[in-house]
């Protein structure tokens, strides 16, 4: 049986992603307001919810994975704290300019492609939901459908959206509503 996701950016479309980046303290880590309530509403319309993340500050020294893993952690607890949950989590810890040319790096699919494997899912009836075009890109590639959310750097990724024809809203709760409407 397959599913469809929601496949959904962290940073910037979850949670804050404070100045200068490279979210690493537990006690930075806080949603957008309504974030648990559209993953609620996604769980019941039907979708399994997916963070696929690029977390090049890991390569980069910035973020060690300890401190990956307690941010990680933290926007689990403030998620079930309203009643919300993740079905899956997938990063990529690599920056170009040290890695090279990554396979799992968004907007490459490999991540995708493992969650898709991994969780059943049907790519076709899935959304991508980001505040940046590389988190947008892989569902034109695998079949599916992509909203900008305007938190985060959406503003900047605005008019490369319009141009492809994406929809643009303002967070990921009007993106679930815009979800909802397509059903």
């Amino acid at each position: 049986m397959t599913h469809p996701a929601a496949f959904v950016d962290r940073d910037g479309t979850l949670v804050h992603d404070p100045p200068p980046g490279y979210l690493s303290d537990p006690r930075r880590v806080t949603l957008f307001p309504g974030t648990a309530e559209a993953i609620n509403r996604l769980h019941a319309l039907g979708y399994l919810v997916v963070v696929v993340t690029n977390q090049a500050g890991i390569s980069r020294g910035r973020v060690t994975w300890e401190q990956y893993r307690a941010v990680a952690a933290r926007l689990d607890q403030l998620l079930a704290a309203e009643g919300a949950r993740l079905d899956g989590t997938y990063v990529c810890p690599h920056a170009p300019e040290i890695d090279g040319d990554c396979p799992c790096r968004k907007p490459k699919l490999l991540l995708y492609e493992q969650a898709g494997t991994d969780l059943g899912i049907d790519f076709s009836r899935s959304y991508w939901v980001g505040d940046r075009i590389t988190d947008l890109t892989p569902a034109l590639s695998l079949g599916g459908h992509a909203i900008l959310v305007l938190t985060g750097n959406g503003a900047d990724h605005r008019e490369s959206a319009v141009a492809q024809g994406l929809p643009v809203v303002a967070d990921l709760a009007e993106a679930v509503s815009a979800i909802a409407a397509r059903q």
